[in-house]
């Protein structure tokens, strides 16, 4: 069995999709079918930068998003004829919704970009940060956020792997946590560059605005089981994944559990779409399946060889 992954915020690069649009007519449609969507040139803000205008929240969910399904299409297949599942690590659960037909890709970019501004509204400047625990599994990264957190937010925000977890909340308590993280257990504690501390309850706001975005929207059944970052269990009801999509913004990606749950329903291989990063996490989660990142129009020249 195979699963399509699609990655989350942190994928974003100047450059991304660039030699993909210049070798792919399929992939130009993409890029330009967002960009008249959005009403602006994202995909040249892709291609060209500036870096710290393409890093904002607001930019770097569509753009990754665009990307992941510009790699698909250029592939030109089928998703279910070659997968058995999706799923998308926060905002690539958009990306893996779109890719299954739950969603058109305009009103995917909309979403996003709603998205990203109501993230980035939610928690002033300042005020929130994020941290990797690394060394550190679900159960250390609890107990850390747990004493740092002194009544100010401090939550576990992604489960990623059995050897990295991710905190959010305040400042301070973020802070005090990259402070003890080591003497309680965890290899280090590293503060992340992002704008706004994401899957924590301060982006109730954020999860609110979604709510009301996605009561406008019609959400189609996938053609293929989506893996949801809140349950880590496969779903197809279209209620349910618009419910869990609001649940998402504040609630933990469990994505260690999500990877692991496709290993024991039977998923051997996994393939990564426009991204490299899950293809490392998918590794320390389970290492015996076969993992493949495809970006390039020669990635997907490789695999189109051996999935035929």
């Amino acid at each position: 069995m195979r699963a399509f992954l699609f990655p989350g915020q942190g994928s974003q690069a100047v450059g991304m999709g660039a030699a993909l649009a210049g070798a792919s007519r399929t992939a130009r449609d993409v890029f330009d079918e967002v960009d008249q969507a959005l009403g602006q040139n994202l995909f040249r803000l892709m291609r060209d930068g500036p870096e710290d205008e393409l890093k904002l929240t607001e930019n770097a969910q569509p753009a990754i998003m665009a990307h992941s399904i510009a790699v698909l299409r250029a592939w030109g297949i089928q998703l279910p004829d070659v997968a058995d599942f999706v799923a998308g690590h926060s905002l690539g659960e958009y990306s893996a919704l779109c890719a299954a037909g739950s969603f058109d890709l305009a009103t995917t970019a909309k979403l996003l970009k709603l998205r990203g501004q109501a993230m980035q509204a939610a928690v002033p400047v300042g005020q929130g940060a994020m941290a990797a625990l690394l060394g550190a599994d679900l159960a250390l990264a609890q107990k850390i956020a747990e004493a740092a957190a002194q009544g100010e937010v401090c939550a576990v925000a992604n489960d990623n792997d059995p050897t990295q977890v991710v905190i959010s909340g305040h400042k301070g308590a973020i802070d005090r946590a990259i402070e003890i993280a080591k003497e309680m257990g965890a290899k280090r504690a590293v503060l992340l560059p992002v704008s706004a501390p994401f899957h924590c309850p301060l982006m109730q706001p954020a999860a609110e605005a979604m709510a009301d975005a996605l009561g406008y929207v019609i959400v189609g059944a996938p053609a293929i089981p989506l893996y949801a970052n809140v349950t880590a269990q496969p779903a197809t009801d279209p209620d349910t994944i618009r419910n869990q999509l609001v649940e998402q913004v504040t609630g933990m990606v469990r994505w260690r559990e999500s990877v692991a749950n496709m290993t024991s329903a039977g998923v051997e291989d996994f393939v990564e779409l426009g991204g490299k990063v899950l293809a490392g996490m998918v590794k320390r989660i389970a290492p015996d399946a076969k993992v493949t990142s495809v970006v390039t129009i020669e990635d997907i020249e490789a695999l189109a060889k051996e999935i035929a």
